[in-house]
């Protein structure tokens, strides 16, 4: 598992920790979920991921409010494929996470992985879903490329 320290990165929460309901990075409800969230979940707003969208990050610690933003260290990141699409998931935290929150956020991946497909399946959405492990923080970063005043949104419909 990757846990080196990356870059310190501005992220801001659109979904805090124990939320149901999943936000996009245009504040639209994605969908409302069975389980809460057990991350505080965002963007970082200065990077656009693979998928067309602001790259997703999460922050473990405790509940932070929607709309919060903090510079914080990126640790590692979740290769997610979503509907064929590749979409990183940084993993940053204040401190290195210890490896059994390393597991928790690659096990609770690989389930959103599954949910995900279903909710494809069920809105006639093709594609790849599945969680394929971690690369480091750096490699989503240079993965993704820098947002610019002409960027209006995700280019994907979620």
């Amino acid at each position: 598992m990757i846990a080196s320290r990356g870059p310190t990165l501005e992220v801001v929460v659109e979904v805090p920790r124990g939320s149901f309901l999943k936000r996009g990075s245009n504040g639209h409800i994605d969908f409302v979920s069975p389980l809460p969230c057990p991350f505080n979940y965002g963007a970082v707003p200065r990077w656009i991921g693979l998928e067309g969208d602001l790259l997703d990050a999460l922050v473990l610690g405790p509940r932070l409010p929607a709309g919060r933003c903090l510079a914080v260290p990126s640790w590692g990141a979740i290769v997610l494929t979503d509907r064929g699409l590749v979409d990183h998931k940084l993993v940053c935290c204040e401190h290195r996470p210890s490896d059994a929150q390393m597991r928790f956020v690659l096990r609770f991946f690989h389930f959103y992985a599954a949910c995900k497909a279903m909710l494809n399946l069920c809105r006639g959405q093709r594609g790849r879903n599945a969680c394929d492990g971690w690369c480091s923080a750096q490699f989503a970063i240079d993965s993704a490329r820098p947002r610019d005043d002409r960027w209006r949104g995700p280019t994907v419909e979620f």
